[in-house]
């Protein structure tokens, strides 16, 4: 197919004088997005080597929204899941979850995040995100943060979307284990393994 070809085409053009056409390209970045629709609009840059005004053009043309209300179009379809917290109380937007197993949340960093000097994300919204994905992931009534240990591996810059992945990794009859890893792009920022006490239904109506 056409898409797939001018996808194929179109990751090979870093560094090459390849051009897509308008309407191939257009095919091709709406193909991409399909395939990942949390893709920036600086990778869909990377991936075609064109400028961001370019892929916004293109982006409208196609009636395809900017990043930010795809993530929450995805998000809202997690937040009924949700029993141990109110879906405003998450930092980020949740686009993955499966109760006590696995989720995942994005978050992209404003300046009210970020330290005005060195516009570098301040410790406690990467630590916040991570901390609220463990509590929105297990599907009690009651749900409580007791140990963590944490590390900042990377720094995060202004404008940085932020992907949190919550994984459980043991889980007794009062706690679970969760490791969370966060990234850019491909770059580990954030690892934390969060102890999280729980009450299940029946012991709190009990």
């Amino acid at each position: 197919m056409i898409c797939e070809e001018c996808l194929r085409l179109g990751t090979k053009m870093r560094g090459e004088k390849v051009k897509l056409k308008k309407n191939e390209r257009r095919q091709a970045i709406q193909q991409a997005i399909e395939n990942n629709p949390f893709i920036t609009d600086n990778e869909l840059c990377e991936m075609f080597q064109v400028s961001i005004q370019t892929i916004r053009l293109d982006r409208t043309h196609l009636n395809i929204p900017e990043l930010r209300k795809r993530v929450k179009l995805v998000a809202e379809h997690n937040y009924d899941q949700i029993k141990s917290i109110e879906a405003n109380e998450i930092i980020g937007d949740l686009v993955q979850l499966k109760p006590n197993d696995t989720a995942t949340s994005m978050i992209e960093i404003t300046s009210d995040s970020v330290f005005s000097k060195s516009q570098i994300a301040r410790g406690h919204v990467l630590f916040a995100q991570a901390n609220s994905l463990c509590v929105a992931l297990i599907h009690n009534p009651t749900v409580l943060t007791q140990e963590s240990d944490v590390k900042f591996l990377d720094k995060v810059k202004l404008n940085d979307t932020v992907k949190a992945v919550a994984n459980v990794i043991n889980q007794t009859n009062k706690h679970y284990l969760i490791e969370v890893n966060s990234y850019v792009k491909d770059k580990l920022v954030f690892n934390g393994k969060f102890k999280m006490f729980y009450i299940s239904e029946d012991e709190l109506n009990g």
